[in-house]
């Protein structure tokens, strides 16, 4: 990796900030706050995780390319969404995100929904908007809305909300975050690697590099839950613990955790191997992921 990590992230965070900008100039807001509470959730916050990774997956392949800035955009409206929605009272009810108030604080609860609605939507035209030809687009829109639905995200959630005051196992907690967590990443990579024009044996290898960082971040989102404070995590800390929600933490406790976050790097770093130098930036965003205190 020529850029350092640090660069990268600085270059690509500005960059697909730029991209959600963008996407608003041709939106009307007939005197609703609907444009204001999207623009509140989806700009200037976060890390943009996702978006990263789809841009470093394409680096690793062989350049980024206006295909995937739109791909990086779509990830991020889809994302975002889902936060809005998962923040809401029927939810989570979580009042501070991103070291905000939330959407449905900020703006009440219905304007929340809808502009979690409006967001989802905007992901897939702006896909459909995508540079590229037809193929491309159309795996990357397969692939973020079976990542997005009832086979990925929206599963996990369903799952996360039914295992309230219960007590899951690993195993049972680990597919859990599989689809509410590790869908989306994963085909973050996926995507990146598509608006490249990847082999789908270069695909299957950040398939399994995903897959395993997915899990990492999830569990490193537990750790700092326990370990960290709101003011960093830009959150309120201790959430899962006062709702009695399982997490790694809870079942094999921190230490255990840490290492098996670590472990799960390894594993993502290790699936990495055919690509040489060229998977520098994916590899320096695992160590990011499990390093990282926010």
């Amino acid at each position: 990796m020529n850029t350092p990590l640090s660069e990268f992230i600085s270059q690509y965070q500005t960059r697909v900030e730029q991209q959600l900008e963008s996407l608003f100039s041709d939106l009307k807001h007939y005197d609703t706050p609907l444009l204001k509470a999207m623009k509140h959730s989806l700009l200037d916050g976060g890390k943009r995780i996702r978006p990263l990774l789809c841009y470093a997956a394409a680096e690793a392949i062989s350049e980024i390319t206006p295909a995937t800035d739109a791909f990086a955009s779509s990830l991020e409206c889809v994302h975002v969404y889902s936060l809005i929605h998962d923040d809401l009272p029927a939810m989570d009810d979580d009042d501070l995100r991103r070291g905000k108030p939330t959407c449905h604080i900020a703006y009440g609860e219905a304007t929340a929904i809808l502009a979690g609605d409006a967001l989802q939507c905007l992901a897939f035209e702006t896909l459909t908007n995508a540079s590229g030809d037809a193929e491309q687009k159309l795996a990357a829109i397969h692939t973020l809305s079976k990542a997005s639905g009832a086979n990925g995200m929206v599963l996990g959630q369903a799952i996360d909300l039914n295992a309230v005051d219960t007590q899951l196992t690993v195993d049972q907690l680990e597919t859990m975050h599989r689809h509410k967590t590790g869908a989306l990443i994963k085909a973050a990579v996926v995507m990146g690697a598509i608006s490249a024009k990847a082999s789908q044996a270069d695909i299957n290898a950040l398939e399994d590099y995903a897959t395993a960082l997915g899990l990492a971040f999830q569990v490193q989102d537990d750790i700092l839950d326990v370990v960290s404070d709101t003011e960093t995590l830009g959150k309120t800390q201790g959430a899962d613990a006062e709702r009695n929600k399982p997490t790694y933490v809870s079942l094999l406790g921190l230490e255990a955790a840490k290492q098996k976050a670590e472990s799960l790097r390894d594993h993502a770093i290790a699936a990495l191997s055919s690509f040489g130098n060229r998977a520098d930036t994916l590899i320096e965003l695992a160590n990011y992921v499990v390093n990282r205190r926010n």
